[in-house]
Protein backbone atom coordinates (compact mmCIF):
# COMPACT_ATOMS: atom_id res chain seq x y z
CA UNK A 1 0.00 0.00 0.00
CA UNK A 2 1.45 3.26 -1.02
CA UNK A 3 1.90 5.53 1.68
CA UNK A 4 0.11 8.96 1.60
CA UNK A 5 0.98 12.70 3.36
CA UNK A 6 -1.33 15.35 4.40
CA UNK A 7 -1.79 18.36 6.28
CA UNK A 8 -4.71 18.72 8.77
CA UNK A 9 -6.05 20.78 11.15
CA UNK A 10 -6.43 18.62 14.19
CA UNK A 11 -10.07 19.83 15.35
CA UNK A 12 -9.69 17.02 18.07
CA UNK A 13 -7.10 18.84 20.16
CA UNK A 14 -8.08 22.73 21.02
CA UNK A 15 -5.82 25.01 22.90
CA UNK A 16 -6.44 27.36 25.71
CA UNK A 17 -6.37 30.44 22.97
CA UNK A 18 -9.11 28.89 20.51
CA UNK A 19 -6.58 27.35 18.18
CA UNK A 20 -5.96 24.38 16.95
CA UNK A 21 -2.68 22.20 15.40
CA UNK A 22 -2.02 22.08 12.59
CA UNK A 23 -0.28 18.50 11.75
CA UNK A 24 0.99 16.35 8.89
CA UNK A 25 -1.29 12.87 8.56
CA UNK A 26 0.57 9.70 7.35
CA UNK A 27 -0.82 7.10 6.35
CA UNK A 28 0.08 3.31 5.52
CA UNK A 29 -0.56 0.07 5.41
CA UNK A 30 -3.98 0.52 7.50
CA UNK A 31 -1.62 2.81 10.16
CA UNK A 32 -2.05 6.71 10.27
CA UNK A 33 0.41 8.68 12.54
CA UNK A 34 0.26 12.29 13.15
CA UNK A 35 3.09 14.79 13.30
CA UNK A 36 2.75 18.15 14.62
CA UNK A 37 4.05 21.33 12.31
CA UNK A 38 4.60 23.22 15.58
CA UNK A 39 2.04 25.86 14.12
CA UNK A 40 -1.78 26.01 15.02
CA UNK A 41 -4.72 27.89 13.54
CA UNK A 42 -8.25 29.00 14.13
CA UNK A 43 -10.68 26.62 12.75
CA UNK A 44 -12.41 30.09 11.13
CA UNK A 45 -9.30 30.41 8.66
CA UNK A 46 -9.23 26.90 7.53
CA UNK A 47 -10.80 25.47 4.69
CA UNK A 48 -11.07 21.68 5.93
CA UNK A 49 -12.53 20.63 2.96
CA UNK A 50 -9.45 22.24 0.71
CA UNK A 51 -7.26 21.10 3.81
CA UNK A 52 -5.49 24.25 3.98
CA UNK A 53 -5.83 27.94 5.19
CA UNK A 54 -8.15 30.73 3.44
CA UNK A 55 -7.48 33.88 1.88
CA UNK A 56 -7.80 35.79 5.16
CA UNK A 57 -5.85 33.75 7.29
CA UNK A 58 -2.90 35.85 9.14
CA UNK A 59 0.39 34.72 8.41
CA UNK A 60 -0.90 32.64 5.01
CA UNK A 61 1.99 32.91 3.16
CA UNK A 62 4.14 31.40 5.73
CA UNK A 63 2.24 28.34 6.54
CA UNK A 64 1.72 27.50 3.62
CA UNK A 65 5.40 27.30 2.77
CA UNK A 66 6.02 25.56 5.88
CA UNK A 67 3.26 23.20 4.80
CA UNK A 68 4.82 22.89 1.08
CA UNK A 69 8.16 21.94 2.71
CA UNK A 70 7.14 19.36 4.96
CA UNK A 71 5.20 17.59 3.10
CA UNK A 72 8.50 17.52 0.25
CA UNK A 73 10.84 16.18 3.07
CA UNK A 74 8.30 13.16 3.44
CA UNK A 75 7.94 12.79 -0.19
CA UNK A 76 11.44 12.56 -0.86
CA UNK A 77 12.15 10.13 2.07
CA UNK A 78 9.19 8.35 0.55
CA UNK A 79 11.09 8.52 -3.12
CA UNK A 80 14.63 7.57 -1.43
CA UNK A 81 12.72 4.25 0.77
CA UNK A 82 10.97 2.90 -3.12
CA UNK A 83 14.60 3.89 -4.72
CA UNK A 84 16.12 1.32 -2.60
CA UNK A 85 13.82 -1.10 -2.36
CA UNK A 86 13.10 -0.51 1.27
CA UNK A 87 9.97 -1.45 3.08
CA UNK A 88 8.70 1.27 5.97
CA UNK A 89 6.37 1.82 8.65
CA UNK A 90 4.54 5.14 8.94
CA UNK A 91 6.68 5.01 12.38
CA UNK A 92 10.33 4.91 10.40
CA UNK A 93 9.27 7.51 8.20
CA UNK A 94 8.08 9.94 10.72
CA UNK A 95 11.36 8.78 12.32
CA UNK A 96 13.43 9.32 9.26
CA UNK A 97 12.72 12.76 8.52
CA UNK A 98 12.07 13.99 12.18
CA UNK A 99 15.92 13.34 13.19
CA UNK A 100 17.07 15.62 15.72
CA UNK A 101 19.34 18.32 14.49
CA UNK A 102 21.63 19.68 16.99
CA UNK A 103 21.86 23.70 16.00
CA UNK A 104 25.48 24.24 16.77
CA UNK A 105 27.79 26.45 14.51
CA UNK A 106 30.85 25.94 12.77
CA UNK A 107 32.81 27.61 15.59
CA UNK A 108 30.92 26.02 18.80
CA UNK A 109 31.77 22.63 16.86
CA UNK A 110 35.76 23.79 15.94
CA UNK A 111 36.37 25.06 19.58
CA UNK A 112 34.64 21.52 20.77
CA UNK A 113 36.92 19.61 18.37
CA UNK A 114 40.20 21.38 19.42
CA UNK A 115 39.18 20.98 23.33
CA UNK A 116 38.91 17.30 22.86
CA UNK A 117 42.06 17.18 20.79
CA UNK A 118 43.95 18.68 23.98
CA UNK A 119 42.58 16.37 26.42
CA UNK A 120 43.47 13.86 24.28
CA UNK A 121 47.05 14.66 24.09
CA UNK A 122 47.07 15.23 20.36
CA UNK A 123 48.00 18.59 20.54
CA UNK A 124 49.60 18.67 17.10
CA UNK A 125 46.73 17.75 15.61
CA UNK A 126 44.54 20.25 17.58
CA UNK A 127 46.85 22.47 16.52
CA UNK A 128 45.43 22.06 12.49
CA UNK A 129 41.63 23.21 14.02
CA UNK A 130 43.39 26.10 15.96
CA UNK A 131 45.05 26.73 12.40
CA UNK A 132 41.50 26.64 10.44
CA UNK A 133 39.99 28.59 12.97
CA UNK A 134 42.48 31.62 12.13
CA UNK A 135 42.12 31.27 8.80
CA UNK A 136 37.93 31.16 8.39
CA UNK A 137 38.29 34.00 10.83
CA UNK A 138 39.91 35.87 8.74
CA UNK A 139 38.02 34.90 5.49
CA UNK A 140 34.94 34.96 6.56
CA UNK A 141 35.10 37.51 9.54
CA UNK A 142 33.02 35.37 11.78
CA UNK A 143 32.11 31.66 12.38
CA UNK A 144 28.56 32.09 14.12
CA UNK A 145 27.52 30.34 10.97
CA UNK A 146 25.63 26.79 10.73
CA UNK A 147 27.50 24.09 8.58
CA UNK A 148 24.30 24.64 5.98
CA UNK A 149 26.14 27.92 4.75
CA UNK A 150 28.82 26.07 3.95
CA UNK A 151 28.88 25.53 0.22
CA UNK A 152 30.57 24.32 -3.05
CA UNK A 153 30.91 28.25 -3.95
CA UNK A 154 31.56 29.45 -0.51
CA UNK A 155 34.44 26.64 -0.55
CA UNK A 156 35.73 27.85 -3.91
CA UNK A 157 35.95 31.56 -2.62
CA UNK A 158 37.42 30.08 0.90
CA UNK A 159 40.28 28.37 -2.13
CA UNK A 160 40.30 31.53 -4.37
CA UNK A 161 40.79 33.55 -0.64
CA UNK A 162 44.15 31.41 0.48
CA UNK A 163 45.83 31.44 -2.81
CA UNK A 164 45.60 35.09 -2.62
CA UNK A 165 47.12 34.90 0.65
CA UNK A 166 50.46 32.92 -1.33
CA UNK A 167 49.38 29.45 0.34
CA UNK A 168 50.02 26.57 -2.45
CA UNK A 169 48.28 23.56 -3.00
CA UNK A 170 49.57 21.55 -0.09
CA UNK A 171 49.19 24.20 2.42
CA UNK A 172 45.19 24.84 0.66
CA UNK A 173 45.11 20.84 1.26
CA UNK A 174 45.61 20.65 5.36
CA UNK A 175 43.24 23.87 5.37
CA UNK A 176 40.56 21.41 3.48
CA UNK A 177 41.26 18.42 4.98
CA UNK A 178 40.67 19.96 8.21
CA UNK A 179 37.27 21.36 7.82
CA UNK A 180 36.48 18.19 5.84
CA UNK A 181 36.84 16.24 8.99
CA UNK A 182 35.13 18.77 10.77
CA UNK A 183 32.29 19.06 8.36
CA UNK A 184 31.47 14.90 8.51
CA UNK A 185 31.66 15.09 12.26
CA UNK A 186 28.92 17.73 11.76
CA UNK A 187 26.81 15.37 9.70
CA UNK A 188 27.44 12.07 11.68
CA UNK A 189 26.08 13.77 14.76
CA UNK A 190 23.18 15.37 13.05
CA UNK A 191 24.90 19.03 13.29
CA UNK A 192 23.68 19.25 9.40
CA UNK A 193 21.60 17.04 7.16
CA UNK A 194 23.67 15.07 4.56
CA UNK A 195 21.96 16.64 2.08
CA UNK A 196 24.04 19.32 2.65
CA UNK A 197 26.91 17.75 2.66
CA UNK A 198 29.46 20.03 -0.10
CA UNK A 199 32.19 18.25 -0.56
CA UNK A 200 30.60 15.31 -2.49
CA UNK A 201 30.89 17.97 -5.81
CA UNK A 202 34.27 20.16 -4.21
CA UNK A 203 36.69 17.55 -4.19
CA UNK A 204 39.60 18.07 -1.64
CA UNK A 205 42.19 15.36 -3.52
CA UNK A 206 42.57 18.13 -6.10
CA UNK A 207 44.43 19.84 -3.79
CA UNK A 208 46.97 17.26 -2.93
CA UNK A 209 50.21 17.08 -4.62
CA UNK A 210 52.77 14.35 -4.40
CA UNK A 211 55.72 15.56 -2.35
CA UNK A 212 59.46 14.79 -3.30
CA UNK A 213 59.94 10.95 -1.92
CA UNK A 214 62.15 11.43 1.06
CA UNK A 215 64.22 8.17 1.40
CA UNK A 216 67.78 7.44 0.78
CA UNK A 217 69.85 4.50 0.25
CA UNK A 218 71.05 1.69 2.69
CA UNK A 219 74.68 2.76 1.99
CA UNK A 220 73.16 5.96 2.50
CA UNK A 221 72.26 5.43 6.01
CA UNK A 222 75.86 3.83 6.58
CA UNK A 223 77.55 7.32 5.82
CA UNK A 224 74.97 8.26 8.62
CA UNK A 225 75.91 5.90 11.27
CA UNK A 226 79.46 6.22 10.76
CA UNK A 227 80.15 10.21 10.31
CA UNK A 228 82.20 11.59 13.13
CA UNK A 229 81.35 14.20 15.18
CA UNK A 230 82.73 15.51 18.67
CA UNK A 231 79.15 17.49 19.26
CA UNK A 232 76.57 15.77 21.47
CA UNK A 233 73.59 17.10 19.67
CA UNK A 234 74.92 16.09 16.12
CA UNK A 235 76.06 12.37 17.88
CA UNK A 236 72.59 12.45 19.34
CA UNK A 237 70.86 13.28 15.46
CA UNK A 238 72.86 10.55 14.60
CA UNK A 239 71.68 7.91 16.93
CA UNK A 240 67.76 8.97 16.86
CA UNK A 241 67.63 8.70 13.04
CA UNK A 242 69.38 5.58 13.12
CA UNK A 243 66.89 3.90 16.16
CA UNK A 244 64.37 5.33 13.91
CA UNK A 245 65.29 3.38 11.27
CA UNK A 246 66.07 -0.06 13.45
CA UNK A 247 62.65 0.78 14.53
CA UNK A 248 59.62 0.31 11.78
CA UNK A 249 60.43 4.09 10.87
CA UNK A 250 59.35 5.06 14.63
CA UNK A 251 58.22 8.88 14.44
CA UNK A 252 60.49 11.20 16.45
CA UNK A 253 56.89 12.42 18.77
CA UNK A 254 56.90 8.74 19.53
CA UNK A 255 60.45 8.15 20.17
CA UNK A 256 60.72 11.35 22.87
CA UNK A 257 58.13 9.30 25.16
CA UNK A 258 59.73 5.87 25.26
CA UNK A 259 60.68 4.46 28.65
CA UNK A 260 61.56 0.92 29.93
CA UNK A 261 57.81 -0.10 29.90
CA UNK A 262 57.72 -0.15 26.32
CA UNK A 263 59.84 -3.01 25.77
CA UNK A 264 58.37 -5.92 26.70
CA UNK A 265 59.77 -9.59 25.76
CA UNK A 266 62.22 -7.97 23.16
CA UNK A 267 59.41 -6.11 21.19
CA UNK A 268 59.12 -2.37 21.26
CA UNK A 269 55.27 -1.74 22.20
CA UNK A 270 53.67 1.65 21.96
CA UNK A 271 50.45 3.25 21.16
CA UNK A 272 51.33 6.05 18.13
CA UNK A 273 50.59 9.42 19.59
CA UNK A 274 49.11 10.79 15.88
CA UNK A 275 46.91 7.54 15.09
CA UNK A 276 46.30 5.76 18.41
CA UNK A 277 47.45 2.46 16.66
CA UNK A 278 49.12 -0.62 18.66
CA UNK A 279 52.37 -1.16 17.09
CA UNK A 280 54.70 -3.92 17.95
CA UNK A 281 58.04 -4.42 16.47
CA UNK A 282 61.03 -6.67 16.92
CA UNK A 283 63.88 -4.69 19.40
CA UNK A 284 67.15 -5.56 17.36
CA UNK A 285 70.17 -5.13 19.64
CA UNK A 286 71.67 -2.15 17.61
CA UNK A 287 68.98 -0.45 18.75
CA UNK A 288 69.19 -1.41 22.09
CA UNK A 289 72.78 -0.78 22.55
CA UNK A 290 71.48 2.73 21.40
CA UNK A 291 69.26 2.84 24.34
CA UNK A 292 71.96 1.62 26.90
CA UNK A 293 73.70 4.78 25.52
CA UNK A 294 71.69 7.43 26.86
CA UNK A 295 70.46 5.16 29.77
CA UNK A 296 70.33 7.63 32.73
CA UNK A 297 68.12 7.90 35.57
CA UNK A 298 65.41 9.42 33.73
CA UNK A 299 62.75 7.30 32.55
CA UNK A 300 62.55 7.75 28.79
CA UNK A 301 65.31 6.08 26.92
CA UNK A 302 66.50 9.71 25.27
CA UNK A 303 67.54 13.01 26.65
CA UNK A 304 64.15 14.30 25.19
CA UNK A 305 61.82 14.90 27.75
CA UNK A 306 62.22 14.71 31.74
CA UNK A 307 60.46 15.17 35.17
CA UNK A 308 60.77 18.73 34.68
CA UNK A 309 58.25 18.64 31.45
CA UNK A 310 55.02 17.71 33.87
CA UNK A 311 51.94 19.28 31.41
CA UNK A 312 50.90 18.35 28.05
CA UNK A 313 52.04 21.57 26.72
CA UNK A 314 55.47 21.49 28.61
CA UNK A 315 56.30 18.13 26.66
CA UNK A 316 55.08 19.33 23.36
CA UNK A 317 56.67 22.33 23.51
CA UNK A 318 59.76 20.86 24.41
CA UNK A 319 59.96 17.80 21.52
CA UNK A 320 59.24 20.90 18.71
CA UNK A 321 62.31 22.48 20.54
CA UNK A 322 64.62 19.45 20.03
CA UNK A 323 63.08 18.49 17.11
CA UNK A 324 64.05 21.57 15.72
CA UNK A 325 67.86 21.00 17.24
CA UNK A 326 67.66 17.58 15.64
CA UNK A 327 66.91 18.19 12.25
CA UNK A 328 69.07 21.33 11.95
CA UNK A 329 71.83 18.99 12.78
CA UNK A 330 70.87 16.26 10.34
CA UNK A 331 70.50 18.76 7.40
CA UNK A 332 74.33 20.07 8.11
CA UNK A 333 75.51 16.46 8.40
CA UNK A 334 73.32 15.72 4.90
CA UNK A 335 75.23 18.44 3.60
CA UNK A 336 78.56 17.25 4.09
CA UNK A 337 77.94 13.69 3.41
CA UNK A 338 76.59 15.51 -0.45
CA UNK A 339 72.97 13.03 0.25
CA UNK A 340 70.52 13.94 -2.41
CA UNK A 341 67.71 15.33 -0.34
CA UNK A 342 67.56 17.36 3.07
CA UNK A 343 67.86 14.75 5.88
CA UNK A 344 65.24 15.53 8.62
CA UNK A 345 64.09 12.51 11.23
CA UNK A 346 61.19 11.70 8.67
CA UNK A 347 63.64 10.43 6.27
CA UNK A 348 64.79 7.41 8.83
CA UNK A 349 61.03 6.73 8.84
CA UNK A 350 60.88 6.43 4.78
CA UNK A 351 63.90 5.18 4.04
CA UNK A 352 62.36 1.90 6.48
CA UNK A 353 59.99 1.89 4.29
CA UNK A 354 61.66 2.14 0.75
CA UNK A 355 64.31 -0.19 2.03
CA UNK A 356 62.09 -3.46 2.44
CA UNK A 357 60.12 -2.67 -0.55
CA UNK A 358 63.35 -2.77 -1.99
CA UNK A 359 64.46 -5.79 -0.55
CA UNK A 360 61.45 -7.73 -2.15
CA UNK A 361 59.38 -7.47 1.01
CA UNK A 362 56.09 -7.90 0.32
CA UNK A 363 54.07 -4.58 0.26
CA UNK A 364 50.80 -5.90 2.53
CA UNK A 365 53.28 -5.95 4.84
CA UNK A 366 55.15 -2.32 5.07
CA UNK A 367 54.26 0.05 2.33
CA UNK A 368 56.34 2.23 0.31
CA UNK A 369 55.33 5.56 1.43
CA UNK A 370 54.71 6.16 5.32
CA UNK A 371 52.85 9.22 4.80
CA UNK A 372 49.15 10.43 5.87
CA UNK A 373 47.82 8.76 2.81
CA UNK A 374 49.04 5.09 3.52
CA UNK A 375 50.44 5.12 7.15
CA UNK A 376 47.32 4.38 8.90
CA UNK A 377 47.18 1.51 6.22
CA UNK A 378 50.84 0.46 6.84
CA UNK A 379 49.85 0.03 10.95
CA UNK A 380 47.23 -1.88 10.33
CA UNK A 381 49.44 -4.85 8.39
CA UNK A 382 52.05 -4.77 11.31
CA UNK A 383 49.46 -5.40 13.73
CA UNK A 384 48.24 -7.93 11.50
CA UNK A 385 50.89 -9.82 10.42
CA UNK A 386 52.85 -12.96 12.69
CA UNK A 387 55.44 -11.89 14.74
CA UNK A 388 57.91 -14.03 12.79
CA UNK A 389 57.08 -12.27 9.04
CA UNK A 390 57.91 -8.78 10.44
CA UNK A 391 60.80 -10.44 12.27
CA UNK A 392 62.01 -12.09 8.97
CA UNK A 393 60.80 -8.77 6.91
CA UNK A 394 62.91 -6.44 9.56
CA UNK A 395 66.21 -8.65 8.96
CA UNK A 396 66.78 -6.71 5.10
CA UNK A 397 67.53 -3.21 6.93
CA UNK A 398 70.97 -3.78 7.15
Amino acid sequence: MNATVNIVCYKWKELANGEHPLMICICKDGKRKYKSLGVSIHPQFWDFKKNKPKRNCPNKDQIETLITEKIKEYSKQIIEFKAESKDFTVATLVEKVNVSIHRLTVKQLLDNEFERLRKEGRLKYASTYKELKTSLLDFNKHLDIYFSEIDVNWLKNYEVWLRGKGLGDNSIGVRFRTLRALYNKAVSENIVKAEYYPFRIYKVSKLHKETIKRSITKSDVELIINYNTGHEYTQLAIDLFYFSYLSGGINFVDIAYLTRDNIIDNRLIYTRKKTKKLIKLPIQDKALSIIEKYKSSNSYFFPILSAFHKTDVQKANRVNKVLAIINRNLKMIGEELNLPIDLTTYVARHTYATVLKRSGVNTSIISESLGHSSEKVTQIYLDSFENSQIDEAMKNLL
